[in-house]
């Protein structure tokens, strides 16, 4: 299978002998190789006499020689998994000695704050789940979304996506649009020696949503904004790149060192806003981030500040 889609990713015709000759099997056989391909991913495939089979809409594999090549911590590649953050700590519970990387060409069941699903289409999209081990306590966790989003905000920005910007706490937005999200999650003792998943989701050549998915806010893709097809290797080999920096930062410093940086990076800084805590909402104007990466809020004249994996951010005159 995947060689059979290695050879189709360019989105070009090719015939069914030489898809054939390259997988070893019949002319026959390929067409059913095909449909099995379209039914386990989710693929259309067209067939045109006289000229052979393409993908309806070429794809940007990924390649785990040139993952593992720009990561400095193995990678584990997966075809299809229910959520990246689950299998990474599935593998951290068998036994695995972080760090380590898991990313998936697909989720099933991917999953973003707050209980909602995640999109996850074959071969568009990036799924991320990078495991750490944490030794300092709880500041190495103060504000560690915060900079994780920094540094996807540098790889955005890498990829040619000027006007990305931050919202508070795990999303990055375009123009409104929500591009990519951040979703950690802990195994062990965070006031001892723990463990943080921190899954990484970015839009990166989807076009339309996946069909029987919904999604339930304004979205985009780094495909829509930049005006073609983004090279997913190469935006993992950045997103590492920014991932080492900015982590080395926050380890050594903490978020405090980094806090202004966010701030103005973030899009709601000095709007009015609504933030949600499960049927609870509190009403204010967004001063920004305290040295922990809570949100500092002016209500009724006072800062008051609020954290939180619950809460959830909104524009006062967003519907």
């Amino acid at each position: 299978m995947q060689s059979l889609l290695r050879l189709l990713q360019d989105g070009q015709f090719h015939s069914g002998e030489e898809l054939g000759a390259a997988v070893g099997v019949s002319r026959a056989a390929i067409w059913k190789r095909l449909q099995a391909l379209e039914a386990e991913f989710d693929l259309q495939v067209h067939k045109v006499r006289g000229r052979g089979y393409r993908l309806e809409t070429p794809l940007s594999l990924l390649d785990i020689d040139l993952l593992t090549a720009s990561s400095s911590f193995p990678v584990i590649l997966l075809q299809q998994v229910d959520s990246t953050n689950a299998q990474a700590l599935r593998h951290l519970a068998s036994g695995a000695v972080p760090p380590f990387l898991v990313i998936a060409e697909q989720q099933t069941a991917g999953r973003g704050r707050r209980g909602r699903s995640w999109a996850s289409p074959f071969g568009e999209n990036l799924y991320y789940s990078l495991v750490l081990r944490v030794s300092g306590g709880m500041r190495q966790l103060e504000g560690l979304s915060l900079v994780v989003g920094l540094a996807l905000l540098q790889a955005l920005r890498e990829a040619g996506v000027e006007n990305a910007g931050l919202k508070w706490p795990n999303d990055l937005l375009v123009d409104g649009r929500k591009v990519a999200g951040i979703l950690l999650e802990l195994s062990g003792d965070p006031a001892d020696i723990c463990h943080v998943v921190i899954g990484i989701g970015v839009n990166i050549n989807m076009r339309v949503a996946p069909r029987d998915e919904a999604i339930d806010q304004p979205w985009t893709s780094l495909r829509q904004v930049v005006g073609g097809q983004v090279d997913r290797n190469g935006f993992v080999a950045s997103l590492n790149r920014q991932l080492q920096h900015y982590l080395q930062l926050h380890q050594t410093h903490g978020f405090a060192s980094l806090r202004e940086q966010w701030e103005a990076n973030h899009l709601w800084q000095g709007r009015a806003a609504v933030l949600a805590a499960g049927l609870q909402s509190v009403q204010g104007r967004v001063l920004g981030v305290d040295d922990t990466g809570a949100l500092r809020l002016e209500v009724e004249g006072q800062e008051k500040v609020f954290s939180g994996g619950e809460l959830s951010l909104r524009l006062r005159d967003d519907s």
